[in-house]
Order: C-alpha cells, then structure tokens, then sequence
C-alpha cells in the first residue's frame, strides 16, 4: 500500500460548482458539488450554494477549502471524485 500523502497542487472553477483539481501525482478529477451542496441540510454547508460564496475557495496546505474550514472535504473523496450525499 502506497503511504505517500496525496495533495491538491491546483484549484479552478470551470462551471457554477464544478472545480477541476489537479493533485501532487498529476491526477485530475472534475468535481462537481451542486448534488452535495443542494441536499445538505446543515446551515454552513448550505451557505456555499451561493455561487459567490462557492466561488471563494482556496487550496491550503494541500486541501481544498471555503471559509475557515467550514467547507472542507477528505483529501482521497476529492481524488476519488466521491463527494455525493447518500
């Protein structure tokens, strides 16, 4: 098993809330968070559905984020592409 820590090296929004992320091994994945954002119930979450607001994100320390922290996701779901509400 690969123990290396994958980071994010690039964050553009491409679409309403669609961002390609581009990690430390050259992987790309178009993540697409409006199924996330529209059935989430949580009042910080929901905040992020205003596209001015989702607009505001920023790659720290490797991970992609909005505000301080109130919008963050794991690192592998993003390189996954597995962010969706269940």
């Amino acid at each position: 098993m690969n123990s290396t820590p994958i980071n994010i090296i690039s964050a553009i929004q491409i679409g309403e809330y669609c961002i390609r992320l581009v990690f430390d091994d050259n992987t790309l994945q178009d993540v697409n968070f409006k199924s996330f954002l529209m059935h989430s119930h949580h009042p910080d979450i929901r905040n992020y559905i205003n596209p001015e607001n989702f607009a505001r994100f920023r790659v720290e320390y490797g991970e992609l984020v909005w505000g301080d922290y109130e919008l963050c996701f794991p690192i592998i779901d993003l390189y996954r592409n597995t962010i969706d509400h269940d």
